[in-house]
């Protein structure tokens, strides 16, 4: 059937979803359920607390040092091609990590992380370039099937240890998710040669084809300006455009940032929230679950925040409210009782989905192409998670030599205050220069 078929057209599209969908299912969940597992892992390879810290560090080492080539890479071999390789490297890397070994144990973390950072980046560009005018609908699903399979895994990983699969097994469970993205993909990447955005539906929007926004700014029906949808082409690939000043841009600057310190506060969480919760008085069961809490209320945040923020000339007031969940939310978890945690516990999971469904949205919001997206994205999470990396390690290590969470959790409470401050700045209309 020819690419040009407006069936084939559509079923590509609803193709595209599913594997956009899939992907984000498997870019949180093997990391997430590792929080609720520590005490096992601890106990059977006898780790500290700084060590393992570093099983939540290692894929964010890899984040920052992969974002960066990942926009190259899409340019080689295609966004679909190398979205559907970085898989094949993720379901690699979680057979390592099963294995009997501590050193692989590390090794195929990873290669998790690896395989997560290539797709990190690719997935907002390929959003951007794939559905120009549902980029806000887009994005909250992508964030919001994120947010539910790393809920469901901080939810279900113990349970599967107990069962009798042990620590090993509930790890090396995401693999059968892994192995079904990549059966998605393969038929993508055959197509992507022939394909340009006519082909998958997606005529090049103009002035007359698009609402208008406030001001008279024509924008998509995502709420993006029209003159942002500029996505080129040569095949599946990104095409050469002019070189943006990325990396002389100040908002790029406070972008990534923003980014930083919100990766700090979610992964922190995963990390230590059911060991902190458990020393509070709570039940390390329990603990697992209201970490799930925690990620579905995540998952509700990063829903709706999309939808709001593209219809606000600003995003700043958004941005920052996003950052005071967490300042309120850790603040509560160190001062309060155990007997509050559950309203804390939902005050952290909506700052983790709103800050990182801002933060994606900002990649399209602030770029004029898909190109231009994906150098953004590459540089925020490149330098935004080599930032994130020092934190589950940090908080690990302040543990150890503190003897208690208390100062640990001071310090992730005055980082809050300079992640609503991030937030603020990044917030503020307009677009990196192309120039």
């Amino acid at each position: 059937m020819s690419s040009h078929d407006p069936s084939s057209q559509k079923n590509a599209g609803i193709l595209t979803i599913v594997a956009v969908l899939l992907t984000a299912a498997v870019l949180r969940s093997p990391l997430t359920g590792v929080g609720t597992l520590i005490p096992e892992i601890q106990a059977d390879t006898a780790l500290s607390h700084t060590l393992a810290g570093m099983l939540t560090t290692l894929p964010l080492v890899a984040f920052a040092v992969f974002a960066l080539v990942s926009p190259g890479l899409s340019s080689r071999y295609g966004i679909e091609r190398t979205l559907l390789y970085s898989t094949v490297l993720l379901g690699v890397g979680l057979i390592v990590r099963s294995l009997p070994s501590i050193q692989l144990l590390f090794a195929g973390t990873a290669l998790i992380g690896v395989g997560i950072a290539v797709a990190n980046v690719l997935i907002p560009a390929m959003i951007k370039q794939s559905f120009p005018l549902r980029i806000g609908l887009m994005t909250a699903l992508y964030t919001s099937s994120m947010n539910l399979w790393s809920a469901i895994s901080s939810g279900i990983s113990l349970p599967l240890s107990r069962s009798g699969l042990g620590w090993r097994g509930s790890l090396a469970f995401w693999l059968l998710f892994a192995v079904a993205t990549v059966l998605v993909w393969v038929p993508l990447t055959r197509r992507a040669p022939m394909q340009d955005l006519q082909t998958k539906g997606m005529k090049q929007p103009t002035a007359g084809d698009v609402p208008a926004a406030a001001g008279g700014v024509p924008t998509s029906a995502g709420g993006v300006p029209a003159a942002s949808i500029s996505a080129q082409r040569d095949g599946s690939r990104l095409t050469p455009s002019p070189s943006p000043a990325i990396w002389r841009s100040a908002k790029a600057w406070t972008i990534t940032l923003f980014m930083g310190f919100q990766s700090i506060m979610f992964y922190v969480g995963v990390s230590w929230l059911p060991e902190i919760l458990h020393e509070k008085g709570m039940s390390m069961d329990r603990a697992g679950w209201m970490l799930s809490l925690m990620q579905i209320l995540s998952m509700v945040g990063s829903f709706f925040m999309p939808f709001i923020a593209t219809r606000a000339e600003s995003q700043s007031f958004l941005a920052a409210l996003s950052g005071a969940f967490f300042l309120f939310g850790f603040g509560g978890i160190w001062l309060a009782s155990e007997a509050w945690s559950i309203l804390f516990i939902s005050l952290i999971g909506l700052g983790c989905g709103t800050t990182f469904s801002l933060v994606i949205l900002f990649f399209s919001l602030r770029t004029h192409s898909a190109k231009q997206a994906s150098q953004l994205s590459g540089m925020a999470q490149s330098l935004g998670y080599l930032l994130a990396a020092v934190g589950p390690t940090l908080f690990g290590f302040i543990h150890d030599q503190s003897g208690g969470w208390g100062i640990p959790l001071a310090t992730i409470t005055a980082m809050s205050v300079i992640t609503i401050l991030l937030g603020f700045i990044a917030g503020k209309k307009g677009r990196i220069s192309e120039l």
